[in-house]
């Protein structure tokens, strides 16, 4: 008997329905799977077999063919298996066969017929909905993440005996249901770490402020201990919130890398990534045989923060410099080419020397000036110039720490935040895939940051000086349009200008002191 069941294969952040047919055409016992499977879907058919006997159904003893289209893609992974289990039950005629073109089913199978979670869930409802299936059929574990997609039933089960009587018309099986919205907006605001947990540093704050109002990246240098880590791990907390659409796109890339949270269903908040400096390109930008997200996807929508910048491998470094221009890594194999979102604020911390000691005011640096400028040429001059704020962090004195004054909290720092992102978000209304200042493309900002002679000038005397490119250039000019946002004001004053020449002061040529 033919029968068809329905599951779906995920590629880089989207899923793909795949129509899994079982056949039993006359013949010797045995099992065969056409279609490109890869090893795990080949080695599933013991696995399937042992979990519908120990599930009390008959085992199937007949020749068994299995086609997986369409065949020119690569199936891969466990997540097969109950599909295939259902569609040995059904070409068997242990269950009905009527109501299986509705749906669609993915979970891995113990031996014993309980369901193992799978990657990618939210994904395939999306798809599932897309192509007006009626429902779908995921492990428990991961319902609540596939019912975020309104419009499907989605059905969380245990094991393979809850599939089989719902098909049978034996079961009380209920579609899940999640309030999207009430499960987002709740989440949305609650962060562990504050801003006014950080003494003293009002540069740095000032500094962190302007990026996050423009989304540009920033690099923090200072001596051990001057709180360059804690700051950076409180900048998600003065970004504005996701939309919900933001946090399904962040929500879907997390899935895909099996990185979700156990019992949570949508990413509220801005994702913070920090790599430790030993990690590989690939692990970075993503890559791998089935091509996975990397670091930078996963800090889609959020932040990425590089400890420590110098200690990578500069190979990793640069491998960074595209996806940091174009929002997005493409990944080329010879069968196939996906791409992952990156669209990410890169915060880099270092120290400004080995010994880490280098212009420090009280302690004396150890380090030769060929040390220190052989330390500091690990980072590139074209990194350098994709990083709009260069930020010295200096020691924390005595008696800023030992003050009882509270600082300004996180919530007041984000509502200047966010009323700055409104107005560009007014600005690029008309701009597609443009929501800050920091996107700005080169005939835009022609257009929008328009400086005063006076200005002109001023910027003039400062490439001079620093010896600056003209990619630092376009940078100073997009931060001195953020500066003008947060003051709400319509054009870019010279003081505007001259605070982000300022945070161009670590730059290459100035470094060695």
């Amino acid at each position: 008997m033919l029968v068809k069941v329905f599951g779906s294969a995920v590629y880089g952040v989207d899923a793909i329905t795949i129509t899994i047919e079982v056949d039993t055409p006359g013949g010797l016992p045995g099992y065969f799977i056409v279609g490109l499977p890869d090893s795990a879907v080949k080695e599933s058919v013991d696995r399937i077999l042992s979990a519908i006997n120990n599930s009390g159904h008959e085992r199937p003893r007949a020749k068994m063919v299995v086609n997986m289209a369409p065949a020119d893609i690569k199936k891969a992974g466990a997540a097969y298996d109950l599909p295939i289990a259902i569609g040995f039950l059904a070409a068997t005629e242990q269950l009905p066969t009527e109501q299986l073109h509705e749906y669609v089913m993915m979970g891995e199978l113990s031996l014993d017929g309980s369901l193992r979670p799978i990657k990618g869930a939210l994904p395939i409802a999306i798809q599932t909905r897309a192509e007006k299936y009626k429902g779908l059929f995921v492990p428990k574990e991961n319902a609540r993440e596939a019912a975020l997609v309104n419009n499907l039933d989605v059905y969380g089960v245990e094991n393979i005996n809850e599939v089989v009587d719902f098909f049978r018309g034996q079961s009380d099986l209920k579609p899940l249901k999640v309030n999207t919205r009430e499960e987002f907006f709740d989440a949305q605001n609650f962060f562990e770490v504050d801003f006014n947990d950080v003494k003293g540093q009002e540069n740095v704050k000032r500094a962190l402020e302007i990026a996050a109002a423009g989304g540009h990246n920033a690099i923090l240098i200072g001596p051990p201990g001057a709180g360059k880590t804690m700051l950076a791990k409180r900048l998600p907390t003065i970004l504005p919130p996701l939309t919900l659409q933001e946090a399904l796109e962040t929500t879907k890339i997390h899935s895909v890398a099996g990185k979700l949270p156990g019992n949570t269903s949508l990413v509220a908040q801005r994702p913070f990534r920090s790599p430790h400096h030993t990690i590989s390109d690939a692990a970075l930008v993503g890559g791998g045989g089935m091509p996975q997200p990397g670091e930078i996807s996963l800090a889609h929508n959020g932040v990425l923060f590089l400890d420590e910048l110098p200690e990578f491998k500069r190979t990793v470094l640069e491998v960074m410099r595209q996806p940091m221009e174009e929002r997005k890594v493409n990944i080329s194999r010879a069968r196939l080419s996906i791409e992952f979102p990156a669209s990410f604020m890169l915060i880099a911390s270092m120290n400004p020397c080995p010994c880490g000691y280098f212009n420090h005011p009280e302690k004396e640096c150890t380090c030769s000036p060929v040390m220190v400028q052989r330390y500091l040429n690990k980072i590139s001059g074209p990194l350098l110039d994709r990083i709009d704020l260069h930020v010295e962090v200096t020691p924390v004195a005595f008696s800023e720490l030992s003050s009882q004054k509270t600082s300004e909290p996180s919530t007041d720092v984000r509502t200047r935040v966010i009323k700055a992102r409104e107005i560009q978000a007014k600005r690029f209304a008309e701009n597609p895939g443009v929501y800050a200042n920091a996107q700005m493309s080169s005939k835009l900002l022609k257009e929008i940051c328009q400086v005063s002679p006076v200005g002109a000038n001023l910027l003039k005397t400062a490439m001079d000086r620093l010896n600056l490119s003209a990619r630092a250039y376009d940078r100073i000019l997009k931060v001195s349009r953020t500066i003008a946002d947060l003051a709400d004001s319509a054009d870019i004053r010279p003081e505007h200008l001259a605070e982000a020449i300022q945070y161009r002061s670590l730059d290459r040529e100035g470094w060695g002191g």
